[in-house]
């Protein structure tokens, strides 16, 4: 399989030299390396790229970034390539098979999406760390539309930080559109109505994290909610994400209950806060 990896890349910091350092390393695959830059990183991040075989650079204007339409042009350029992965600028490969490891899931030909596990930064505040325990465990698995009625809304849980497409996948789903946030879960979606199947790969591991403060998360679920509410075919089909919400607040609650009990009023009311944010019209 023809496999092309890109880094969509604004004002990187150290984290994305390790980045690029850790794919310098990788092993048991070959692929193409694309950084497209809607900034102009430094001379350092630029040298960085010496070491990584066919590592192409590419910059595009800033306002003309977008999640979901950013990802479909690189998509578009290379029509004869087969996997396309996607990773964060400060998504970090665990270890040197991290690539390979997600390109194992499309040895399922069943198969048109599949993300791997994030694991949090060393400077990962409580919510952060938990946030990646409670979606991303240590067991891989494979879903189909058929799971909705198990999982509900979770079905289509994935995040481009670090997910993997099958190209036909893709062309059926009929291709990423412009959004703002929340491409991978529409995507997902797409795909397990067309009789594709999601698999999570726990041993494809990152790390990533981001200690979020109040303000980030009220623009964030506003975000979301607002998706949510212009994609309602996604509720219709897979469920509300209320619930889901519900379970992992209660969820939350423990584990910062027993890590770090001090911050107890202080998840409260993020989460009131985000639930707000979500709603807001």
């Amino acid at each position: 399989m023809k496999v092309e990896v890109f880094i969509p890349v604004y004002h990187p910091d150290e984290k994305f030299l390790s980045t690029l350092k850790m794919l310098k390393q990788q092993q048991d695959v070959t692929f193409t390396l694309h950084i497209v830059d809607s900034a102009e990183m430094g001379t350092a991040y630029r040298t960085a790229l010496n070491g990584i075989a066919h590592a192409t650079y590419s910059q595009i204007p800033a306002l003309s970034f977008n999640h979901g339409g950013t990802r479909q042009q690189c998509i578009d350029k290379y029509i004869d390539s087969d996997i396309f992965v996607f990773l964060t600028q400060d998504a970090i490969p665990a270890d040197e098979c991290t690539i390979a490891n997600i390109i194992k899931a499309f040895d399922n030909p069943a198969v048109g999406c599949a993300y791997g596990r994030q694991l949090p930064h060393k400077d990962a505040n409580v919510f952060s760390r938990f946030a990646r325990l409670y979606n991303y465990g240590p067991e891989s698995y494979v879903r189909s539309y058929e799971d909705r009625k198990k999982y509900g809304i979770k079905t289509v849980f994935s995040s481009d930080s670090f997910a993997a497409y099958r190209k036909t996948a893709i062309t059926q789903a009929g291709g990423f559109p412009r959004l703002d946030m929340s491409e991978d879960m529409y995507m997902a979606a797409k795909m397990l109505m067309q009789g594709w199947k999601i698999a999570y790969q726990a041993k494809a591991r990152v790390y990533h994290s981001h200690n979020l403060s109040i303000s980030d998360e009220l623009a964030r679920y506003k975000k979301i909610g607002a998706f949510n509410r212009q994609n309602a075919w996604i509720r219709e089909n897979f469920g509300a994400a209320e619930k889901s919400g519900v379970d992992y607040v209660k969820n939350e609650m423990k584990y910062v209950l027993k890590e770090s009990p001090v911050m107890l009023p202080v998840a409260l009311m993020r989460d009131m806060i985000k639930y707000i944010a979500y709603k807001m019209q």
